[in-house]
């Protein structure tokens, strides 16, 4: 398997699914999040700590050459912090998801406006009645995975297909357990050819011919790593023993706490809206 290139003119938004993070943007945390309700057996979110542990996570991608735009939540839903949803980044244009919460929909409209403003040049739309939310797309190599669960409706996933077997990449559909926040709450891709994968939250058989690992039950939203760039990750400091596992696969792992996300289903690669990789 060999990663996808993009030829050498153009807007070079993402280039290969997990080459080095260049750009991202992120959404800061309202209060509404601790409307959130938690996991079960977790306790509610906290708006202050989630402001700190988002600013560390800022840091850090800054810290790792990231260039990273920060916008102000407007909307009273609390997983507006989600950036991910919005959209998903091609090599030459973003693609504007629908979202399925109705009251999220809004976001989409006004991530659109600054990508204006930022330079970022669109490259589709996911249209009604179609519904797709951006953190149930993961790509890796030369494959989009578009999870099947609670979120999004046959349309859109149909709609962003079509959009991504136009840009190259096969397309495979990933049933995920119910509960699951989103496809990427339970799996990412860390290389080209390897996916950390939650347990039993999403169907492994959709994952044939890539590389997996498997984490424990109970560690599952271990595996919603933000890829900084091949076998080099953010992940969440509390999945210890999925920590171990990656590390001990090979691959690098920056451990910072982002519980207060964590508490209601929101992991690392969901609060990184993905603007430019190498």
């Amino acid at each position: 398997m060999t990663a996808r290139r993009a030829l050498s003119f153009g807007p070079r938004l993402v280039l290969t699914p997990t080459g080095r993070l260049l750009a991202a943007a992120l959404v800061k945390p309202s209060f509404a999040l601790e409307k959130a309700r938690p996991l079960p057996g977790e306790p509610g979110a906290v708006e202050s700590r989630a402001l700190e542990q988002h600013d560390v996570l800022r840091k850090t991608l800054e810290y790792f050459g990231v260039e990273v735009t920060v916008f102000e939540s407007h909307a009273s839903d609390p997983y507006e912090a989600a950036a991910g949803d919005a959209a998903v980044a091609f090599a030459d244009g973003a693609v504007m998801m629908r979202l399925t919460a109705m009251s999220r929909r809004a976001e989409v409209d006004r991530m659109q406006v600054e990508f204006g403003r930022i330079d970022v040049p669109m490259a589709g739309h996911i249209t009604a009645p179609g519904l797709l939310d951006g953190n149930d797309v993961l790509m890796a190599g030369d494959t989009a995975f578009i999870g099947v669960g609670a979120r999004g409706n046959e349309l859109g996933r149909a709609g962003f297909a079509n959009l991504a077997r136009s840009h190259g990449f096969a397309v495979r559909q990933v049933k995920l357990a119910p509960g699951v926040p989103a496809l990427r709450a339970v799996a990412a891709a860390v290389a080209p050819d390897t996916i950390v994968l939650g347990g039993e939250k999403a169907d492994a058989s959709a994952f044939s011919g890539f590389k997996t690992i498997v984490l424990e039950r109970g560690e599952e939203l271990g595996a919603g790593v933000l890829c900084l760039d091949d076998r080099h990750v953010v992940a969440d400091i509390r999945y210890r023993t999925s920590l171990a596992m990656m590390r001990r696969a090979g691959i690098g792992v920056e451990a910072i706490d982002l519980y207060d996300f964590t508490k209601v289903g929101i992991t690392p690669a969901m609060l990184a809206l993905v603007l430019r990789r190498e």
